[in-house]
């Protein structure tokens, strides 16, 4: 995640404003679920819940992922390190998935802020 921050001078006082830049990054997502076991957080795994791992967001991230065949999406939150598999770029939870309207494998886009 990129920061960005700027100061502007007015009068005696310096404000400083500080804004993230939103992350943009598209590729193949995937489903996993392993219902109980403990994810890279340290929570507990819940296929009905909206959560997602990725390689390098920090945990608690919201990340908007969008099919690109349908136009559909979910905000999911991080909690867990992966997809392990070349090509992918997201782990999606069963719930996520069906919100989605895929099976498998899709092509998205991931928008986090």
């Amino acid at each position: 995640m990129f920061v960005r921050l700027s100061a502007a001078i007015c009068g005696a006082g310096i404000f400083i404003a500080c804004s993230s830049m939103a992350m943009a990054e598209s590729g193949i997502a995937s489903i996993y679920a392993y219902a109980g076991e403990r994810t890279a957080s340290g929570e507990r795994a819940q296929p009905s819940g909206l959560t997602a791992a990725h390689r390098s967001l920090p945990f608690g991230t919201r990340v908007r992922v969008t099919n690109k065949s349908n136009g559909r999406s979910v905000v999911v939150r991080i909690n867990d390190r992966g997809p392990f598999v070349r090509g992918r770029i997201i782990d999606l939870t069963p719930a996520a998935a069906r919100i989605l309207g895929f099976n498998g494998l899709a092509h998205v886009t991931l928008q986090a802020s």
